[in-house]
């Protein structure tokens, strides 16, 4: 947000007096009314200003300073703010089997609720890029908030810390876990509630189509893959994203927990998203590596690779009407041209194409921060974390898209199907078990050369009778094996 620009730039101003002038500015950049009002937030840098209405803290304050790279385009993604608060929810439930008041355990789990549900977001403003494991993310403003809201339902004022960020809301919990236990959380529900859905509807429909066309012989240029076996890549990975570090803490100990709060705490997470979650059979490698987000963005980086040439090949097979291949006709949404009147482009496709091309790259970004795991701990995580949800919402889109305004109106334009069939010159394929290869290539090269058909050539070269070339060219017996 611009505000939110305006006030990193700004905070040293604000700390030093002058807040009506700053105030103006905000309003200025942000374009509508912000609170004039501040309250005072103290951390071990000593006491900054932070906007009344606003439920984060100094920490979250100083990293707006810090870290303003990219403006509000580069937050950090929704869903990890609402997987944090799935798992600090169900943090605050295990904790209350472990002795957490109940009163302030429950004030967390309503104020993480409302997290989950996407009612805070505006409170969430820190973007991806800075330390790299997260810490920001969890420490600032996510327990801050959550610690903040908390004690405003139960009566009290933000910045009193009657619900304590640390010993009440992170209890148990460190940021090297919590971070890549939302990173799971997060792209497991992505995964489940979008992607497989979109590819599902598309390979249904790529597959009612081919029932469609069944009967309809072209020519061989090309395939369409099987949409379900980039589906199937993608569900194979999923139990290693359902593993959850949570109850690792720090460096995958499990140092300041209890004993059986690793597997209470996965299972809280299942209940509540209703997906099969385990604790980590490794804590260690948890921290400290992202196989898991590899293989993931592996299999989607495949998927994109398989789209990206069914893309194509409906670009290509519906390009024309005249010029080009034009055995599709495609659906006319919009119109294509600022100075050729009449032409369409097959947008869908495009914009599929430019999709997957962005998936690859992501890929390339996300091996390359899986690969920077030192010792115990990976501090690429937001980036891998940001790209994986990323392709999987860009896919899962693309993918509805191009099945919504492309496949689903596809139509086979018969007679150009026909015509191009009858008149290749690779059904001399047909003639090589009678008249052997050379003979074969012989007819084809006399017909190509002299523009005459295939039987024109046949009965030139006097290879064939004009019986045996009717009998042995049926386009309708070479789509499989011979008897």
């Amino acid at each position: 947000m611009a505000m939110l620009a305006a006030s990193r730039r700004l905070s040293c101003r604000l700390n030093t007096g002058t807040p009506t002038l700053l105030v103006g500015i905000l309003q200025s950049a942000y374009g509508r009314s912000i609170s004039t009002a501040f309250r005072e937030e103290k951390d071990t840098f000593g006491p900054i200003r932070v906007p009344s209405d606003r439920l984060w803290g100094a920490q979250t304050q100083r990293s707006l300073q810090n870290f303003d790279i990219g403006g509000e385009r580069e937050q950090m993604p929704e869903p990890i703010i609402r997987a944090f608060g799935i798992l600090k929810k169900c943090a605050a439930k295990v904790n209350m089997e472990y002795g957490l008041d109940p009163h302030i355990g429950q004030a967390i789990i309503e104020a993480a609720q409302e997290v989950a549900e996407g009612k805070l977001n505006d409170h969430f403003p820190l973007v991806i890029w800075q330390t790299g494991s997260g810490t920001q993310s969890n420490m600032m403003p996510m327990r801050l908030v959550i610690a903040n809201r908390a004690a405003e339902i139960l009566g009290h004022k933000r910045g009193e810390k009657f619900v304590h960020p640390n010993d009440h809301v992170n209890r148990s919990q460190s940021s090297n876990d919590t971070f890549p236990t939302v990173m799971h959380i997060a792209a497991a529900l992505e995964i489940d509630k979008i992607l497989i859905p979109a590819l599902s509807g598309l390979h249904s429909t790529l597959h009612g189509k081919s029932h469609e066309f069944q009967e309809i012989i072209k020519i061989g240029r090309t395939h369409t893959q099987d949409v379900q076996y980039g589906i199937r890549r993608v569900l194979d990975t999923l139990p290693r994203l359902y593993q959850l570090a949570q109850g690792g803490t720090a460096v995958g100990t499990g140092l300041n927990t209890k004993k059986g709060f690793d597997v209470k705490i996965a299972a809280a997470v299942a209940e509540e998203t209703e997906l099969p979650f385990v604790t980590a059979e490794n804590k260690f490698e948890a921290l400290a590596a992202h196989d898991a987000f590899i293989e993931t963005s592996g299999a989607l980086n495949t998927v994109s690779a398989s789209l990206m040439k069914i893309a194509n090949d409906i670009r290509l097979l519906g390009s024309g009407p005249r010029c080009g291949l034009g055995e599709l006709i495609l659906p006319e949404n919009e119109p294509g041209s600022s100075i050729m009147p009449g032409k369409v482009n097959p947008t869908q496709c495009e914009a599929l194409t430019m999709v997957c091309a962005q998936v690859m790259g992501n890929h390339v970004a996300i091996t390359i921060g899986g690969s920077n795991g030192h010792f115990e701990l990976n501090v690429y995580k937001p980036l891998i974390a940001s790209n994986l949800i990323r392709s999987v919402r860009l896919l899962g889109d693309a993918s509805s898209s191009f099945e919504k305004n492309c496949v689903r109106g596809i139509q086979a334009n018969c007679q150009r199907i026909s015509k191009l069939l009858n008149e290749s010159l690779m059904l001399v394929t047909s003639l090589n078990p009678k008249i052997g290869y050379d003979k074969a290539a012989a007819v084809a090269k006399k017909a190509h050369k002299e523009g005459t058909t295939l039987k024109d050539a046949a009965l030139g070269l006097e290879v064939l009778t004009a019986q045996e070339f009717d009998e042995l060219v049926v386009p309708e017996k070479m789509i499989g094996p011979s008897d």
